[in-house]
């Protein structure tokens, strides 16, 4: 008798068990259950990995309303670009900005480097409609900064690889690790934020930078390696501020190289930004370097730059974005004819 009431009991637990589990899934919206499968997908996707169940709670409650946040902007049939779900899909606003922009702003323009002739492409006027230095072998492939403020060092490392190329017709890797390294007794702060004009100034006076191969990146700051930066695979001669706010001197200078800029690109749409021509609303708090490539125009009519990136290939167009041309602010949208500048070499 007692081991028949011993079954029953737990028949019934096992029972209660069961009818919870199911209230749980039924009571459980569909769209939910979607969205915790694309949690676990992406996670998988981008090896991610929670300390414990309370931040695999947070992290998830996050991916969740960034997610519908994107739908509902992808929905909206008008807008020239889309967003997608990416790498920083679990994180805030506020963590994406304090871990993947880093140029640092600065009150007042550098002046020109020395014996340099105030902007050099001033009366070029062979400027072609359209120009993609990819296509011309200038451009190596997009990196990845990672958790570290080092777009500063990557914007220059892309123009110096730029002109190089088109100077003495051999495109190389930079090291971006050697600027995070041993650029730091100046204005520029390793992972910590640095700008253009100062790492030009550095390279400027120590003869030039080292190879990726040779310094590879790190993504964090170390004891600069003074047995790795003797060899000097590039050096410049000078460097050149493109006149401030000023599309069209920006697009004289593009014409001619690779261009370093800064642009404000902290904002949601830039975070999750994917394909087509960015034209949403951004300030001029530039936080972010990037370098500008090349220029065109859509089928539709819609004018551009292409942005070189250091996010990453998932992130936007294989890692560049194409960004609206010619805009009514004098600073260029998100500010990126604001602190424009080039190497000279």
């Amino acid at each position: 008798m007692a081991q028949k009431n011993q079954l029953s009991f737990l028949t019934s637990a096992t029972l209660l068990v069961i009818i919870v589990s199911v209230s749980e899934t039924l009571c459980r919206p569909l769209g939910e259950e979607r969205l915790l499968k694309q949690h676990e997908e992406w996670m998988a996707i981008h090896g991610r990995v929670y300390k414990d169940t309370a931040e695999k709670t947070k992290r998830y409650e996050i991916f969740k309303e960034n997610v519908k946040r994107i739908n509902a902007f992808n929905n909206d049939k008008d807008m020239a670009y889309k967003l997608a779900v990416n790498k920083f899909t679990d994180l805030t606003n506020e963590e994406f900005r304090a871990f993947y922009t880093g140029y640092k702003r600065r009150p007042t323009r550098v002046p020109f480097s020395v014996d340099a002739k105030p902007f050099k492409y001033a009366n070029f006027t062979a400027v072609p409609t359209a120009l993609d230095w990819r296509t011309k072998k200038a451009v190596t492939s997009v990196k990845d900064q990672g958790q570290c403020g080092s777009c500063w060092a990557f914007s220059v490392a892309a123009a110096i690889e730029g002109i190089t190329m088109l100077k003495k017709g051999k495109l190389l890797s930079l090291s971006v690790q050697e600027l995070v390294d041993c650029d730091v007794n100046g204005k520029n702060s390793g992972c910590k934020g640095g700008y253009m004009d100062s790492a030009f100034e550095f390279i400027i006076s120590k003869g030039g930078l080292t190879t990726e191969a040779n310094y590879p990146y790190r993504g964090n700051e170390r004891t600069c390696n003074t047995a790795k930066t003797g060899y000097h695979a590039a050096s410049i001669t000078g460097y050149e501020d493109v006149p401030a706010n000023n599309e069209k001197a920006l697009l004289q200078a593009v014409a001619n190289q690779p261009v370093s800029v800064a642009v404000e690109a902290g904002g949601y749409d830039f975070q999750f930004y994917s394909s087509g021509v960015f034209t949403g609303s951004c300030g001029t708090s530039v936080d972010h370097a990037v370098t500008v490539v090349g220029y065109g125009k859509t089928s539709g009519g819609t004018m551009y730059w292409l942005l070189k990136n250091s996010w990453g290939t998932g992130w936007g167009e294989s890692g560049y974005m194409r960004i609206e041309r010619d805009v009514r602010s004098r600073t260029g949208l998100c500010g990126l004819a604001m602190n424009a500048s080039y190497p000279i070499a």
